[in-house]
């Protein structure tokens, strides 16, 4: 089962900030009166190492310190109040977990995911409170697919709301148009024939792996409202639109825009090699 790291995020935010306040509000002040009854006990409590002072510190210590959870919660809510800020709204990191999006996207390569390009929407509950920009075709999006929806998914956005998206002998058509797409190489590996090409989709200029040697998965379907159909640029190795179907809005994350690491296991070293822009 997949960890919701988000939901573990915001319980550990609102629990720490709300013992802070807890204390500060009904434990703190008593502890202040008797610090306070505590300097008026020993007036040398101000001289260091001096037997007031010492005593000082003692009585203190057992009758007026802090509790432990309370100190915790002082020293995590603010880091874990940061991170949450720019995790939920801002930034998110991603990790690539397979070939369905090669060659744009490799695994092991760890993007970073803009989470306010499609409107400010809140942890956990994903309700979009501010609109500000719409996906647009060629738009590399992270989401969650209909049929697993706790788990990120990232693939390319081909079909708008009411688009008329067809896929015919291994061409893609969009209402009726050929997507432009250049032949770049044609790569023999395993046993099999990979054809590299340049796509133009929108304003998105990007890289397209087929298969040539697996037959094509020819179909013609209209985009609902409210929906996007995905397709990963691993077209004959990619999991998407085509199998689990459209994309709700409600269940946009963010639009991924730059690999900023690659590392391909535990045991290996991390490489920058691959940081930049996602097309």
């Amino acid at each position: 089962m997949d960890i919701d790291f988000p939901l573990i995020l915001v319980i550990l935010v609102f629990g720490s900030g709300l013992i802070w306040l807890l204390d500060a509000l009904f434990l703190a002040p008593g502890r202040r009166r008797v610090v306070a009854e505590l300097r008026g006990q020993f007036p040398g409590w101000e001289q260091q190492g001096s037997g007031q002072a010492l005593k000082y510190e003692e009585k203190v210590a057992s009758s007026a310190r802090e509790p432990l959870v309370v100190e915790y919660a002082k020293s995590f809510f603010p880091v874990l109040l940061v991170v949450f800020v720019l995790r939920s709204f801002l930034v998110e990191p991603f990790q690539i977990p397979s070939s369905s999006m090669v060659p744009t996207l490799e695994v092991g390569d760890y993007i970073l995911v803009n989470k306010y390009t499609y409107g400010i929407r809140l942890p956990v509950l994903r309700t979009k409170v501010l609109s500000l920009n719409e996906p647009q075709r060629g738009d590399v999006m992270v989401f969650f697919p209909p049929h697993m929806n706790d788990t990120y998914y990232i693939k390319r956005v081909v079909g708008l709301p009411g688009d008329t998206i067809s896929y015919r002998k291994k061409r893609l058509y969009v209402n009726g148009t050929e997507v432009p797409d250049e032949t770049l190489a044609v790569v023999p590996e395993g046993g099999y024939r990979y054809r590299l090409s340049q796509e133009t989709l929108g304003d998105a200029v990007h890289l397209v792996q087929e298969n040539e040697s697996r037959p094509a998965r020819d179909f013609t379907v209209q985009v609902k409202p409210g929906h996007y159909f995905m397709m990963g640029d691993n077209r004959d190795n990619s999991s998407d639109s085509r199998i689990w179907g459209q994309v709700p809005e409600k269940d946009i994350v963010g639009k991924a825009f730059a690999v900023w690491m690659h590392w391909d296991s535990l045991f290996s070293v991390p490489s920058f090699s691959r940081v930049g822009q996602i097309q």
